[in-house]
Formats: C-alpha cells, sequence, structure tokens
C-alpha cells in the first residue's frame, strides 16, 4: 500500500521562508507527476506546482519566482521551497503523486493528509 506524508509546515512571519516535504512509502513501482496544492478556509482546493517525472514544473501564477518544487527520485519525495510568503500563502498543502504500484499498468493518484502553513503579516 502506498502512503504519502507531508512535512515542513508552521508559522512565519512574512517575507519568510518554509520547506515542505512530501515522501511516498509503500510498494512502488514508479512516480509519475508530483504536485502541492493548498486549500484556504471556504475556498477550493488550488494547484500550486508540478514536477514531471522528468523535472518539468509548472507554477500558479501567483507563486512563481517565490516557490520551488523538486523531487528526490532515490526517495520518492518532493519539495517545496517557500520564499518571500505572503499572509495570502496561508493554507492547508496537500501533496499529491501520480503512482504505479508494481503489476499494474495505469497509475493511481494518492493524496498525502495536509500541512498548515500560516504567514502572519
Amino acid at each position: 500500500q502506498v502512503q504519502l506524508v507531508e512535512s515542513g509546515g508552521g508559522w512565519v512571519q512574512a517575507g519568510g521562508s518554509l520547506r515542505l516535504s512530501c515522501a511516498a512509502s509503500g510498494r512502488i513501482a514508479s512516480v509519475n507527476s508530483m504536485r502541492w496544492h493548498r486549500q484556504a478556509p471556504g475556498k477550493q482546493r488550488e494547484l500550486v506546482a508540478v514536477i514531471t517525472s522528468g523535472g518539468t514544473t509548472t507554477y500558479v501564477d501567483s507563486v512563481k519566482g517565490r516557490f520551488t518544487i523538486s523531487r528526490d527520485n532515490a526517495k520518492n519525495t518532493v519539495y517545496l521551497q517557500m520564499n518571500s510568503l505572503k499572509p495570502e500563502d496561508t493554507a492547508v498543502y496537500y501533496c499529491s503523486a501520480d503512482i504505479r504500484r508494481p503489476g499494474e499498468l495505469s497509475c493511481t493518484t494518492y493524496w498525502g493528509q495536509g500541512t498548515q502553513v500560516t504567514v502572519s503579516s
């Protein structure tokens, strides 16, 4: 069985930095795209960043130049380096990953439980 666990959330002043990590564990044949999402109270979940298995990255406009997504394929881990944080970045951050298990031809999207990021002004 596959599990994703996030860590690195917390409280920070505006302008500060945090680094989130999300590690996948279990029986895994391959990991394709990995993603970070966020959801503020009363708002819809938003896709923040994506990184493909080949390392191609995509970001939502509001975080471009401030956030960096990366991955360590040997550890099945995705990171989100968040710099110049703003109060508007306050949300629960979730990771997701498209993962194929041994013996499967297609992948399944797995989700982490989320980690809280709070940015004060």
